[in-house]
């Protein structure tokens, strides 16, 4: 049975409950809130409402603003963001709202704004400033930054301005004049060159540019703010990048040394000789593993791939490894399997094949016919061929290309294998 309110308070009126109706969305109808809700309905389980069901809806959810204005929360509101559109410190806001708790409001949620403060009369902005009216946002930092000065100098500018309590609408002075950048080095000292500061430059950036570091930079500008660099400031920039670190003359047992190539990194290393970054890190204590050199000499842990065998076991035949050869491929092209190409070679690390290593193939690779016979040519192929295309090139058909080649296998041509064409 739909339990039935005789009649509703004084400051509430009636509501009947509808399909899809909830608290929620009842409290956003009538702009109150869910706490109003409950508090007007305090025999109602807001969580099993049912369709003919009457409550009652408080009627007045605005507080009394004896001063100001009410204000409804919406989605996203903050009170630095309600602050900011109008035109009031967040300070204020919450001197007018003692009872609400600025980290949880909630949607429906009333409050009261504060008038917005009357603005002070247009100060007289000294010769060599400009006024300047605030905006939401607004910092001596952010405008220093804007106009090109510095905060020292709006301070100066404005001695009666509080640079923590701005507000939108303020008008402040801005000095015309930027503080000028240092003067210019009038010679670079030797092993050095003169660089001219753009937008954007670091010592960073610019160690990165000329294959210097950071430091050296600064020793070589020993009057330059690294921090306070200036467009059209010109600095010394040393013209012998830093030596990299001497190469260890042996490496400890249990490590192999590797010359640094471009593009190296401890993480490339690691996969490519199946170790950690954590372990070469160890393995070469000097070394700074962000600062590799092209030619510097490191210590690997582990032991280098072993050298190919110098003659494959009966049965195999040598295969040399080229670029984007993976065990997968080579048991296609050689129509083997993976697991028969690893047990042909038990010292090989599948996952780490180098380019010109040598290993072993199981089965015997197809030799080339010593002659041709009478009405076909020798043909050497090449990446790309199939019977198909050679048909079409020489003119013949695939069944003749079978025919004079018995003992080839046309869906495992391989680069450099010789067979027969028939002559048209």
């Amino acid at each position: 049975m739909i339990p039935v309110i005789a009649s509703c308070p004084s400051g509430t009126k009636p509501y009947v409950i509808k399909a899809g109706d909830t608290f929620y969305n009842i409290a956003y109808r009538f702009n109150t809130t869910v706490q109003a809700l409950i508090a007007a309905n305090p025999t109602v389980n807001p969580n099993m409402l049912m369709i003919g069901q009457q409550i009652c809806v408080p009627t007045q959810p605005v507080p009394h603003c004896p001063v100001g204005t009410a204000y409804t929360i919406k989605a996203g509101d903050t009170f630095y963001a309600i602050a900011m559109a109008h035109g009031v410190s967040v300070e204020e806001l919450m001197r007018f709202n003692p009872g609400v708790d600025p980290n949880r409001l909630y949607i429906g949620q009333v409050i009261c704004i504060p008038p917005a403060p009357v603005p002070l009369p247009t100060p007289t902005c000294p010769s060599g400033t400009l006024p300047y009216t605030i905006q939401a946002g607004d910092t001596f930092f952010s405008i220093a930054q804007r106009y090109g000065v510095t905060v020292e100098a709006l301070l100066r500018a404005n001695p009666n301005v509080n640079p923590n309590a701005l507000y939108v609408g303020q008008i402040i002075c801005i000095p015309v004049r930027p503080t000028p950048p240092p003067p210019p080095p009038t010679a670079c000292p030797s092993g050095t060159f003169p660089h001219t500061v753009v937008s954007g430059d670091t010592y960073f950036r610019l160690a990165q540019r000329y294959n210097t570091t950071v430091e050296a930079i600064r020793a070589a500008n020993p009057g330059v703010n690294p921090d306070a660099l200036q467009i059209g400031q010109i600095i010394c920039i040393p013209r012998t990048p830093t030596p990299p670190p001497p190469p260890p003359s042996t490496c400890p047992s249990g490590t192999f040394p590797h010359t640094v190539v471009s593009g190296d990194t401890y993480f490339r290393l690691a996969q490519r000789y199946n170790t950690t970054v954590e372990a070469i890190r160890a393995a070469n204590p000097g070394v700074n593993p962000d600062n590799l050199q092209i030619g510097q000499v490191i210590c690997i842990p582990g032991t280098p791939t072993p050298p190919p065998p110098s003659t494959c076991p009966s049965g195999t035949f040598p295969h040399t490894v080229v670029s984007g050869d993976t065990y997968f491929r080579l048991a296609q092209r050689y129509n083997t399997t993976v697991e028969a190409i690893r047990a042909a070679n038990p010292g090989v690390n599948p996952d780490n094949l180098q380019i010109g290593q040598r290993i072993c193939i199981p089965g015997t690779p197809t030799p080339p016919p010593s002659t041709c016979p009478a009405g076909t040519f020798a043909y050497t192929i090449v990446s790309g061929d199939t019977y198909y295309r050679l048909a079409i090139r020489y003119n013949t058909t695939v069944d003749a290309i079978r025919a004079a080649n018995p003992g080839v296998n046309p869906d495992n041509l391989r680069v450099g294998q010789v067979i027969c064409i028939p002559r048209t």
